[in-house]
């Protein structure tokens, strides 16, 4: 399978990387910003073909899929343009930072019938796979989901300390991980949502700290609080309280409430998040089959954040 993968900054690099581990996949065309930037990551990982145009390599027919980690607000018009040149689409996460956005892509999907995924890596972290085995095996049933993303990120860098091009957001993108997972994990959509901000940063322009709550209809609650000010520990952890014990996931390792390690390493073929992510991606393609974290199923997600930002409003 050949594929184009667009950003060849810090994520990119973390697709790259995990490419390299599956089989029958190759990377064919780079596409990056800066020219020379994106020649040199292109030689580091032996891609033949380096461009700062996306449509260059949807004109190539030697191009069978795209995955796209390029800004936020590119992601939607990029995904819909693979969708329309015939070429199959992971598009990072978010994949669109309005509903609107999202449900033309997801409208896109359906009338060419390609594969067409979103970065929703939580769905297949071994930690969060684990959970779900037991919570469908009848073994655990959520009563909160505790989650805590902090980041401090003052300044427009990306996780390589290198400057940004674009502006993240805490609603579109980090909270698009913990309000997914929260429904894909109890398997409800939220009843109840709210959602709170600190102040806009006077160069940032977004917020940099935000509270969110959810409430699935069966009474389980999320409690999400996401910050760009910590000094501190960086990332995202998840606590699941459960009627059957306290676990908590940080990536790929999971730890009971006690911070006592729980093995794994045998949930899945791999202990790498984004990997696995690309594997099923890969997989739907060559067995023509719907995927998981596909466009449609991340949907709720985004309506979820669609009402949440009205309630900033």
């Amino acid at each position: 399978m050949k594929v184009c993968l667009a950003g060849a900054g810090a994520f990119g690099i973390k697709h790259l990387e995990a490419i390299q581990k599956i089989d029958g996949v190759e990377v064919v065309s780079l596409v990056g910003r800066v020219l020379e930037k994106t020649q040199e990551v292109a030689a580091r990982f032996g891609i033949a073909h380096a461009t700062t145009n996306l449509d260059e390599s949807l004109a190539s027919a030697q191009v069978d899929a795209v995955i796209l980690c390029t800004p936020t607000q590119m992601h939607a018009a990029q995904a819909i343009a693979c969708l329309k040149a015939g070429k199959h689409v992971q598009v990072e996460i978010p994949m669109a930072d309005c509903l609107a956005d999202a449900e033309e892509l997801v409208r896109v999907q359906k009338q060419t019938g390609l594969v067409a995924m979103a970065g929703h890596t939580r769905r297949f972290n071994p930690s969060h796979q684990w959970i779900r085995q037991r919570i469908q095996s009848g073994e655990l049933k959520i009563q909160q989901m505790d989650v805590q993303t902090f980041f401090f990120r003052r300044t427009n860098m990306n996780a390589l300390g290198q400057p940004r091009s674009w502006t993240d957001h805490l609603l579109w993108h980090h909270a698009a991980h913990t309000v997914d997972l929260f429904q894909y994990q109890t398997g409800e959509v939220a009843s109840q949502v709210h959602a709170m901000q600190g102040p806009i940063h006077p160069k940032l322009e977004i917020a940099m700290d935000m509270s969110i709550q959810l409430k699935v209809p069966s009474g389980a609650l999320c409690t999400l609080s996401l910050s760009f000010n910590n000094d501190g520990p960086l990332g995202t952890f998840f606590r699941y309280i459960c009627d059957n014990g306290t676990y908590i996931a940080r990536y790929d390792d999971l730890v009971d409430g006690k911070e006592t390690p729980i093995d794994v390493s045998q949930v899945d073929v791999s202990m790498n998040g984004i990997e696995l992510q690309d594997r099923e991606f890969f997989a739907a393609i060559r067995d023509g089959r719907e995927p998981n974290a596909s466009v449609a199923k991340v949907l709720p997600a985004y309506q979820t954040l669609d009402r949440l930002e009205k309630t900033l409003a």
